[in-house]
C-alpha cells in the first residue's frame, strides 16, 4: 500500500501540544505537501527530517543554535545567500528550535517562497526524534493480512491458516490463558524500519473477536484492559494446516527454520497441524517459547545434530 501525502498543516496540528511550537511564516502554504519527492530521495520516512543539510533536498530542515548562528554570521549578503540556498532545497517545512529567534531575513524569504516556518523552544535533537518517529510510521510500507494477531509471552504472534480450522477459537483460548489480543480477522502491518514489522487492529474491529456460533465478543469488556494490546512487533507467524496438508507440503522435522516474507522482512514461521484431540493452545505457547530461545541464540535442532554427530563418532 502506497503511503499517503502529508501537509504542513497536519504536521503542525499533530504536534502542537508535544512540541508547543508556533507558526512564524508561510501560513499561506499550509497545504504544502511532501510525499513522493521526499520518499524517492530518502530511504525511509525517518530520513525526511534532520538538521540543516546542504546535500539532501526535500527534507524537513531543523535549525538549532549552531545553524541560526551560521546563517547570521557574516555580512548581509552572506546571510541572504545562505538563506537562498536553503530555499533552493525546497524544504516542505523549516523548524527553528532551541528557543532561537528566527532571523528576519529567513522569515521574509519563507513568506515569499511560501515555505512554512515553525518555531519551538524544544531542543533540535528532541524535535528530530519526535518527527522521525512520526514520519517513519506515516511513510511506512503497509499491508493487511488475514489472521489473529496476539501478544503471547511478550512476542507478537500472527496466527494464520486454512479456513475453518478455528483460529479465532484458538485466540479466545489463549486470551483465557492470560495472553493479549491485538487484532482478529484483519491485521494492519507497517514496516517501520528495515527490520521491524508492527501490527495493529483496524479501528472498526478494535477489541473485537468473532467466534463461530457465538458471534462478536468485546474482549476488553469481557476480560478487562489487560486482555488487549494496541500494537505489537510481529516476531512469529503460526500457520495452522490440516494433517494432509502438513504431510504433503512440509517436513516433519525441518532442518532449517521456516520464514515468511512480510513487506520484504523475513518473519519466523511455525507450522502446526490441526488434529482432533491436540491442544493447539499449548502447542502455540511451546512454539513461542522455542522462538524466544532461538532469538537468544539457542537452537535445539542444531544441538541435537551435534549430539548425533558426537554419538556417531563415539561408535567408531
Amino acid at each position: 500500500m502506497k503511503p499517503t501525502a502529508i501537509s504542513a498543516d497536519v504536521l503542525f496540528e499533530d504536534h502542537r501540544e508535544i512540541l508547543k511550537w508556533h507558526w512564524v511564516a508561510g501560513l499561506s502554504a499550509s497545504e504544502r505537501r511532501f510525499d513522493e519527492a521526499a520518499v524517492k530521495e530518502a530511504r525511509s520516512g525517518a530520513d525526511v527530517v534532520g538538521h540543516l543539510n546542504y546535500i539532501h533536498p526535500y527534507r524537513v530542515q531543523v535549525l538549532g543554535k549552531r545553524e541560526v548562528a551560521y546563517i547570521g554570521n557574516g555580512s548581509a549578503e552572506d546571510t541572504r545567500r545562505r538563506i537562498a540556498r536553503i530555499v533552493t532545497l525546497e524544504p516542505p517545512v523549516l523548524i527553528v528550535a532551541d528557543n532561537q529567534h528566527a532571523p528576519e531575513a529567513l522569515v521574509a524569504m519563507c513568506e515569499r517562497a511560501h515555505i512554512p516556518l515553525f518555531a519551538t523552544a524544544d531542543s533540535a535533537g528532541f524535535v528530530i526524534d519526535v518527527l522521525r518517529a512520526y514520519l517513519s510510521r506515516h511513510f511506512a510500507e503497509r499491508t493487511t493480512l488475514h489472521g489473529v494477531f496476539m501478544d503471547i509471552l511478550g512476542v507478537g504472534v500472527l496466527i494464520t491458516g486454512e479456513s475453518g480450522l478455528g483460529k479465532s477459537e484458538l485466540g479466545l483460548e489463549l486470551i483465557s490463558r492470560g495472553h493479549g489480543l491485538v487484532a482478529d480477522d484483519a491485521v494492519d502491518l507497517d514496516r517501520v524500519n528495515q527490520t521491524i514489522i508492527e501490527g495493529r487492529c483496524p479501528d472498526l474491529l478494535q477489541n473485537l473477536l468473532e467466534v463461530r456460533g457465538i458471534g462478536l465478543l468485546d474482549i476488553k469488556a469481557i476480560f478487562g484492559e489487560t486482555a488487549v494490546r494496541r500494537k505489537m512487533r510481529l516476531r512469529l507467524i503460526v500457520h495452522l494446516v490440516r494433517l494432509e496438508t502438513m504431510e504433503r507440503d512440509y517436513e516433519r522435522l525441518p532442518s532449517e527454520p521456516l520464514y515468511q516474507n512480510v513487506l520484504d522482512v523475513a518473519i519466523r514461521k511455525a507450522v502446526i497441524p490441526v488434529v482432533a484431540g491436540r491442544n493447539i493452545g499449548v502447542l502455540v505457547e511451546a512454539a513461542v517459547r522455542n522462538t524466544i530461545l532461538q532469538l537468544r541464540g539457542i537452537d535445539t535442532y542444531q544441538e541435537f545434530v551435534q549430539r548425533q554427530r558426537a554419538a556417531m563418532v563415539g561408535n567408531y
